[in-house]
């Protein structure tokens, strides 16, 4: 793997090239982070002093070995789990010491069955400022309009009264998409959006998903099993080891954007799937969290 391509885990931000220049902060910054479950014979270490960086407006996918702690760090930085070790800044404070709008989509669109697809859809609008303080003036209205909005961009524009029940998976994942931006988050953590999906509606959602990051260009974590979802969406493919967690590569993807499928054919994106492919097999397969040969410390 060249240089170009690969990088290290924590990016340090470029020098100023003034004394009165100033350094824009990551959006997220994860530093030394280890996460432990259990004690004694029970003990399972997770991460191990992991570190991360990213921008704000990024779209990063993590992808690695089942229970290499990918769906872990999404879980530290939604504040769901708290970290054993290190620590995780978002915007610039240290976690839990300043709100930031997030949106989460999960391999499960969670809808719930009772409210129809438009109302599931402006629930953020519902929960959230600082739309929830204008709710009641604003839900027949302008939140409605917003929801209708989005709904129509994803192909679902003759579907906001119907129920969850109503629709088929890929079109609940639609929706629960919506969901996720109609409250414009500045982070998105999605787990595993698409991985009960066939193919062909994974396939479609990659363009829903990527003409909507396209347009709000929110901050996006994508956990993913699927290398060809990974380097088609992101803009970086971050590779970790197997359980205790930590990562192995931190790559770029150059591909101009919009992408399509077409682009998934290309000899360079090929081979960059069966890159990391290998680098997921040698690092499974190592079991100890060792750096697959060839790969930087």
């Amino acid at each position: 793997m060249t240089e170009a391509l690969q990088r290290t885990a924590l990016h340090a931000p470029p020098p100023a090239t003034a004394p009165e220049a100033s350094v824009a902060r990551p959006l997220i910054r994860i530093e030394d982070v280890s996460l432990t479950y259990g004690r004694g014979e029970r003990k399972v270490q997770a991460l191990s002093r992991t570190s991360l960086d990213v921008p704000n407006g990024d779209f990063v996918a993590l992808v690695g070995p089942s229970g290499c702690g990918k769906s872990t760090i999404l879980k530290i930085v939604a504040q769901l789990l708290s970290p054993s070790e290190g620590h995780v800044f978002v915007a610039g404070r240290e976690i839990g010491a300043v709100d930031i709008r997030i949106g989460m989509a999960f391999q499960n669109p969670t809808l719930l069955p009772w409210l129809s697809i438009r109302d599931n859809v402006m629930l953020p609008l519902k929960i959230s400022q600082p739309f929830r303080s204008d709710w009641r003036r604003k839900k027949n209205g302008e939140y409605r309009d917003r929801a209708d909005a989005l709904l129509a961009k994803v192909g679902l524009g003759g579907f906001a009264g119907h129920y969850p029940w109503q629709l088929s998976g890929g079109m609940q994942q639609r929706a629960s998409l919506c969901r996720a931006l109609v409250h414009e988050p500045t982070l998105l953590l999605l787990d595993e959006p698409f991985g009960a999906l066939d193919q062909f509606t994974r396939e479609e959602l990659w363009d829903v998903l990527q003409a909507l990051w396209m347009e709000q260009k929110p901050t996006v974590l994508l956990v993913t099993h699927d290398l060809r979802e990974s380097a088609y969406l992101a803009n970086r493919i971050v590779v970790m080891s197997a359980r205790p967690g930590r990562i192995i590569v931190d790559e770029t993807v150059d591909y101009q954007r919009p992408r399509s499928i077409e682009t998934t054919f290309r000899s360079d994106f090929v081979e960059l799937n069966h890159r990391l492919r290998s680098l997921i097999f040698e690092a499974r397969a190592a079991g100890s969290g060792a750096i697959p040969a060839g790969v930087a410390a």
